[in-house]
């Protein structure tokens, strides 16, 4: 899918105010007004609301899988590449947070009226793409066997959302004053632990 500099822009725009606002609450009208366009440029490009979300997941997703293989593809070790996957795969989540925050309350609405079956295709391709990555580092004999590669991605999620959620807290206890210092803790020391916590795992060998 090929989006121009403007349909990007549109897309960002709602995107913060889909988080901001929740779906619900953002008309299309907030949007073109916000993204200083005719309303009638987000019915011309997108069609609806809901494809214009369904497009921003697609945009999303599509641009990590293309980056997740440039990684994988590389002349680096197995696990220097893991630190690499790692470290995208945070720096992402935190700089489109707001993205995860509408797939979550969007994606858990039983009755939503939204078609997120290219959703679901794009993240079996990118947990395919892992699978095939841990696999191949496991028959260099690199990765352990007794690891879920299943839970890889979401042991990554996981301890970055629960930083971020909990984020009053830890800007308490580790004096984070403002959002310069947030971005940098992500990136400097919670990266950092994922990365060791990530290899750790693909590298144990029970006894």
């Amino acid at each position: 899918m090929d989006l121009n500099e403007k349909q990007i822009k549109i897309l960002e725009v709602a995107e913060r105010l889909f988080a901001e606002n929740g779906f619900d609450g953002t008309s299309v009208r907030s949007i073109a007004k916000e993204a200083n366009i005719n309303i009638a440029m987000i019915s011309y490009y997108f069609g609806s609301k809901e494809e214009m979300l369904k497009t921003l997941l697609y945009f999303r997703l599509s641009d990590f899988k293309m980056k997740l293989e440039t990684v994988i593809s590389s002349k680096k070790g197995f696990l220097e590449k893991v630190d690499e996957i790692v470290s995208m795969t945070v720096t992402r989540i935190h700089r489109n947070r707001r993205t995860h925050k509408i797939i979550n309350i969007e994606f858990s609405k039983g009755n939503r009226n939204i078609d997120f079956e290219n959703y679901i295709k794009l993240k079996k391709q990118n947990h395919k793409v892992i699978e095939n990555f841990v696999k191949k580092g496991q028959k260099a004999g690199v990765f352990t066997q007794n690891v879920n590669i299943q839970l890889i991605v979401p042991t990554i999620l996981g301890t970055y959302f629960h930083f971020y959620y909990n984020k009053k807290f830890f800007q308490l206890i580790h004096g984070l004053k403002d959002s310069t210092s947030i971005d940098q803790y992500v990136e400097n020391v919670l990266a950092k632990h994922i990365q060791q916590t990530i290899k750790a795992l693909l590298t144990y060998e029970e006894s």
